[in-house]
C-alpha cells in the first residue's frame, strides 16, 4: 500500500475486570475483520492471543500481547491487556500509550470491584474510551438496568449507541455538553463530528451489548468503532514511548514501545538514559511488528506504530526516547513483599542476576538483595503473580523455589519541614548538601527540587544532585521502609574546585537525606484497600463487626431486599486473608473485592516497630553522619553534630517570607534608632540651629510642593526630616520602587543602562540610599529576575534599603501587588511607578501612589535639602558622584580627576 494510501493507524486496547470475556471478544474482532480463520476459545487453550502455556492452563491473560485489525477506513493495533488484579501493573503501563480503550462489562455481574479501578486509571491517562457489556446472552442480563448501574457507578455520560438513531437518542448526547446542547437546539441535529470530538475529549463514552462468545453485536461494535474514531497528530521530530520489555523463545531481548513522533529505521541510534543516571547509545538491529505469537520484521515504522525493537539493553518500561518524556509513576504498586526460598544446591549469588532479568520485564517486581542474609526479597501483588514467578524462574533457569508467607510493605513520611545536610570530606574529596525536606500531599510520591544559586553551587554539580536523589529508593529511618509522598529541594552545596569528584556528591547526598530523616517526626505508613462486601442482609452485622476488629471504616451500607452492600477502607495486613472468612460464613453467597487505595497512617506504629526492630544507626550502607576532614585525616561525625561543623551557613535561605520581612522591619527600626542617636550627640546650640534651618527649609519646600504637586496623594511626613524632639508617626510606612519602570522613566539612568544595565541599577540603588536616609519609610527595591531559571526570590541588604529580585515566572509588578495586597492592610504603603496598568490595580489595594517623574522630582529636592542643610552647598543638576563627597575630599577628588585629564592631553 503506497503511502498516500495508508490508512491512519490507531492504537487501542482491550481493557476488563478478570472473567469478563477480553480475549474471547478479541477473537471475535479478529475473526469477524478476516485476521483469523477460525474462532479460538480460552477453554480450549487455542486463543489466538494466548502464546504463553500458563496463560493457557490457567485461562487468563498474564502478559499484554498485539494483534492487528483492519477496517474500512482504519488500521488498528488491538492490545489484550491483563485482567486480572495481580497483573494490574502490566494493564497499566499499557495504557501510556493508547489512542483509544475499549472497556468489557461482564454482563451478568455488573460493575465490579476492580472495574471502577480501571475507570479511574483511564481518567488519569485521558484515554478516550468505548464501552462493550459482554455476555449479555445469559439469563437475566438486562441492557437497560445495566446502562443505569453504568450511569451511576462510571459516569452519566455512557450512552446507549445500539438504539436507534431518533431524537431521543441525539438529545441524550447533546446533553453531555453545554455547548453541544445550544447547537442542538438551535439545529434540532448533531453531527458525526461531533460526537467523534466528544469522544475524544472525554465528554462522550459509547456503550455496546452484545455477546462475544455468540459473535453477537461485534458488527455493530466495529461499525461504531469505524465511524466514531478520530485520527491522532504526531509531531515530525522523532519520539518514542516504551511500555514493555521481554523476551522471546530465544532470549532476544525486546524493547515494546509506541512511536509517537517521527519514525524509526533499522541501524538507527537511539540514546536515552538508565534508571540509575547513566546515559547510553545503542544501534537499532531489528524492528518487529507482532500479531499474537508470530511478527513481521520491518525497515521503517512510522508515528502511530506499535513496535518491538532488538539491539537495546539498556531501557525500561516507562522510558521517553527522542522528544518523548518519561512516564508518570504508576499508581498501582505491590503491598506484599516475599522472601525467595532457594533449593539447597543454589548460590543466591548466582540466581540474583538471573531474577533481575525479570525486574526488567517486571519493575515493580523490585527485587531486593539482603547483603547481611545473604537472601533476596521480591514484591508482588497476591498469589497468582507468585504462581506465574515461580514458573518463569523454571522455565527459564530450573530452579524450583517457593516464597514465605509475606510481610507487609510499609513505607515512612515526615510531619513538618526540616533541613538535611551531608558532608564528605575524605583526604582529597569534597562534597557538601544542604536539603529542604518537606512532607508532601497523600500519595505524591517523591518530587526533587533545586532552589540552589549558581554562584553558590554549579548547575552541572546540582543537576548530579538531583540525579544522586532520583536513582536511589531511600529509607526511612523508623523501620527501614522506603520514604514517600515528600518534597526534597537542594537549598545549597558546595563543590572544590581540585578535590570534587562526582561520586562525593552522592555520598554527600544520601547523608543528607538521611540526616533529615533522623531530626524529622517521621510516619510510618501501611498500605490500605478500598473493599466493596456482597453478603446476604441478615450478615450484616457480623461483617460490620469483622471490619471494626480490623481498624477498618465501613460505610452506610446499601441494602436490597436480601443482601446488603459493604464499602469503605481498611488496613492490609488486617483483611489479607477475610476472604476465606467470608465464604466460610456466608457458606459461598458472600463476595469480596478490594483494591489497593493507597498508604495512610499505621494503626499499629508501635507494635510493628518492635517487630521489625530497626536501628537506622546500624545500618552501614545508609550511614547518617557525615565525614569531615582535619589534620590530613578524615573522621566521622554523628549525624546529631554535624551541623555544627557545616561549611555553608544557610539559617537565611530557609526562612520563610513573614520572618524575611520581619528581619527587615527589626533592621529598618535599628537604622532609625541609629539616626537617632546620631543626631543626640549634637550640642543644644547645633540641634537649635538645624532645627531652624529645617523648619526653613521645610515651609519653603511644603509652599512648592502646594502649588506643583497639589494632587498628588503623597503624605508629607514622608519627606519631614525626623530631629529630637519632633513627634514620630507610629504607623510604619513602606514605599515600594517598580526598579526596571523607574531606570527606564529617567533620561539619565535610561542613557547609562544602554550602556550597561548592571551600572544603571546601581546608581538607582545608590540615589534611592541617600534619599531613604532623610525619609521615614522603608524602601523596598524591586527588579525583574522571573527569566532567570529555576531562580529564587532574593532579598538583599543595600546600605539603607533592600532590593529584592524575584523568582522565576514572577515579574516586579506581581511582586509589588502582591506584597501592596499583604502589608496595605496593616501599613502606609506608597508604590513608585509609571506602569498605568499597575497604577490602577495599586489604588485598588487602597495604596498611595507616585509616578516615576513624581519619585525622580523628590529625590533630587531631598537631595538639595542635604547638601543645603548639612554640607551648604546647591547641587549642579545632574546626580554626579561628587555631589554626596564632603567638600573636601569631593576637592580632592575632582583635583585627582583634573589631573588624569592633564597626562591624558600629554600622551596625546
Amino acid at each position: 500500500m503506497s503511502a498516500e494510501n495508508k490508512k491512519p493507524q490507531i492504537c487501542a486496547a482491550l481493557l476488563a475486570h478478570v472473567d469478563a470475556g477480553k480475549t474471547t471478544l478479541a477473537e471475535s474482532l479478529l475473526y469477524k475483520t478476516g485476521e483469523i480463520r477460525s474462532l479460538g476459545r480460552v477453554d480450549n487453550q487455542d486463543a489466538f492471543l494466548d502464546t504463553y502455556d500458563l496463560e493457557r492452563a490457567r485461562g487468563i491473560t498474564i502478559f499484554s500481547k498485539q494483534a492487528s485489525l483492519h477496517l474500512k477506513d482504519w488500521d488498528i493495533t488491538l492490545l489484550d491487556t491483563p485482567g486480572h488484579v495481580d497483573f494490574s501493573a502490566e494493564m497499566e503501563r499499557t495504557l501510556q500509550v493508547l489512542d483509544y480503550a475499549v472497556l468489557l462489562i461482564n454482563g451478568a455481574d455488573g460493575v465490579q470491584g476492580h472495574t471502577e479501578t480501571l475507570w479511574k486509571l483511564l481518567k488519569r491517562y485521558q484515554v478516550p474510551t468505548f464501552l462493550f457489556v459482554n455476555k449479555m446472552d445469559q439469563e437475566g442480563t438486562d441492557s437497560a438496568k445495566l446502562l443505569g448501574e453504568l450511569k451511576e457507578r462510571l459516569s452519566s455520560q455512557c450512552v446507549d449507541f445500539t438504539v436507534e438513531e431518533n431524537e431521543d437518542f441525539f438529545e441524550e448526547i447533546a446533553t453531555c455538553d453545554e455547548k453541544l446542547l445550544e447547537y442542538y437546539l438551535e439545529e434540532g441535529q448533531v453531527e458525526v463530528s461531533q460526537i467523534r470530538q466528544m469522544i475524544c475529549e472525554r465528554k462522550l463514552f459509547p456503550c455496546y451489548f452484545g455477546s462475544a462468545l455468540k459473535v453477537e453485536g461485534i458488527d455493530a461494535f466495529l461499525e461504531g468503532l469505524n465511524t466514531f474514531l478520530a485520527k491522532p497528530v504526531y509531531p515530525e521530530e522523532f519520539a518514542a514511548k516504551v511500555y514493555k520489555i521481554s523476551r522471546d523463545e530465544q532470549g532476544t531481548r525486546l524493547t515494546h514501545m509506541k512511536i509517537t513522533g517521527g519514525s524509526l529505521k533499522v541501524k538507527d541510534l537511539l540514546k536515552g538514559m538508565t534508571t540509575e543516571g547513566e546515559d547510553w547509545e545503542e544501534k537499532v538491529n531489528q524492528i518487529r511488528v507482532y500479531s499474537g505469537a508470530k511478527y513481521e520484521a520491518k525497515q521503517t515504522i512510522s508515528a502511530g506504530e506499535i513496535c518491538s525493537v532488538t539491539g537495546l539493553t539498556k531501557t525500561w518500561p516507562g522510558e521517553g526516547l527522542g522528544a518523548e518524556p518519561e512516564a508518570e509513576d504508576p499508581v498501582l504498586e505491590p503491598v506484599l513483599r516475599y522472601r525467595l526460598l532457594l533449593p539447597e544446591d543454589a548460590d543466591a549469588r548466582v540466581v540474583l542476576p538471573q531474577i533481575r532479568q525479570l525486574e526488567e520485564e517486571e519493575p515493580l517486581l523490585h527485587v531486593l538483595w539482603e547483603e547481611s542474609h545473604q537472601e533476596i526479597y521480591v514484591q508482588l501483588m497476591g498469589e497468582v503473580q507468585i504462581d506465574v514467578l515461580k514458573s518463569m524462574i523454571w522455565e527459564r533457569y530450573h530452579y524450583r523455589v517457593e516464597l514465605d508467607h509475606g510481610s507487609i510493605l510499609y513505607k515512612e513520611t515526615i510531619q513538618e519541614p526540616v533541613e538535611g545536610v551531608g558532608h564528605f570530606e575524605p583526604l582529597r574529596h569534597y562534597a557538601e548538601v544542604h536539603l529542604l525536606l518537606e512532607p508532601g500531599e497523600t500519595g505524591s510520591g517523591l518530587q526533587f527540587f533545586s532552589q540552589c544559586k549558581e554562584d553558590l553551587l554549579d548547575r552541572n554539580w546540582q543537576r548530579l544532585i538531583l540525579t544522586h536523589l532520583e536513582e536511589k529508593e531511600h529509607k526511612g529511618v523508623l523501620t527501614g521502609s522506603p520514604i514517600t509522598d515528600m518534597r526534597i529541594t537542594l537549598i545549597a552545596g558546595r563543590a572544590h574546585l581540585k578535590h570534587t569528584e562526582g561520586g562525593d556528591f552522592r555520598q554527600a547526598t544520601y547523608r543528607a537525606v538521611r540526616q533529615g530523616l533522623k531530626k524529622a517526626n517521621s510516619v510510618l505508613l501501611e498500605p490500605y484497600y478500598s473493599y466493596r462486601l456482597e453478603i446476604p442482609a441478615d450478615m450484616t452485622g457480623r461483617a460490620m463487626s469483622d471490619i471494626q476488629r480490623m481498624k477498618g471504616q465501613v460505610n452506610l451500607p446499601e441494602m436490597t431486599e436480601d443482601r446488603a452492600i459493604l464499602t469503605g477502607s481498611v488496613p492490609v495486613s488486617t483483611m489479607r486473608d477475610y476472604q476465606v472468612e467470608v465464604t466460610a460464613y456466608t457458606k459461598g453467597r458472600g463476595y469480596l473485592s478490594c483494591i489497593f487505595k493507597g498508604y495512610e497512617p499505621c494503626h499499629n506504629t508501635e507494635e510493628v516497630l518492635e517487630a521489625i526492630g530497626y536501628d537506622s544507626e546500624r545500618d552501614l550502607a545508609n550511614p547518617t553522619g557525615s565525614v569531615f576532614c582535619a589534620h590530613g585525616a578524615g573522621f566521622v561525625v554523628p549525624w546529631d553534630q554535624v551541623e555544627e561543623h557545616m561549611h555553608l551557613e544557610t539559617k537565611e535561605l530557609l526562612k520563610s517570607p513573614e520572618e524575611k520581612m520581619e528581619d527587615l522591619e527589626k533592621e529598618a527600626a535599628i537604622l532609625r534608632a541609629r539616626k537617632e542617636r546620631v543626631r543626640m550627640v549634637l550640642s543644644q546650640e547645633e540641634e537649635k540651629e538645624l532645627q531652624k534651618m529645617m523648619e526653613q527649609s521645610y515651609r519653603k519646600w511644603e509652599k512648592q510642593r502646594r502649588f506643583s504637586y497639589g494632587k498628588s496623594r503623597i503624605r508629607r511626613e514622608e519627606y519631614t526630616p525626623v530631629y529630637r524632639g519632633q513627634k514620630k508617626k507610629l504607623e510604619k510606612e513602606y514605599l515600594l520602587v517598580d526598579g526596571y519602570n523607574i531606570i527606564f522613566a529617567w533620561e539619565e539612568l535610561n542613557d547609562l543602562a544602554k550602556v550597561n544595565i548592571d551600572a544603571a541599577r546601581d546608581k538607582l540603588a545608590d540615589l534611592l540610599s541617600n534619599y531613604q536616609g532623610f525619609v521615614k519609610s522603608t524602601l523596598i527595591l524591586v527588579f525583574d529576575a522571573y527569566r532567570l531559571e529555576g531562580h529564587a526570590e532574593e532579598i538583599l541588604k543595600y546600605h539603607n534599603i533592600y532590593i529584592v529580585y524575584t523568582k522565576e515566572a514572577e515579574t516586579a509588578d506581581q511582586y509589588i501587588e502582591r506584597t501592596a495586597h499583604e502589608m496595605g492592610r496593616k501599613y502606609q504603603v506608597t508604590v513608585a511607578t509609571s506602569d498605568g496598568t499597575e497604577q490602577v490595580i495599586i489604588r485598588g489595594q487602597g495604596c498611595f501612589l507616585m509616578s516615576a517623574r513624581e519619585l525622580k522630582e523628590e529625590v533630587e529636592r531631598v537631595s538639595n535639602l542635604i547638601r543645603q542643610e548639612y554640607l551648604g552647598k546647591e547641587m549642579s543638576g545632574k546626580n554626579y558622584l561628587f555631589d554626596y563627597l564632603d567638600p573636601e575630599i569631593a576637592e580632592q577628588m575632582e583635583k585627582t580627576r583634573l589631573g588624569g585629564q592633564t597626562h591624558d592631553k600629554k600622551d596625546e
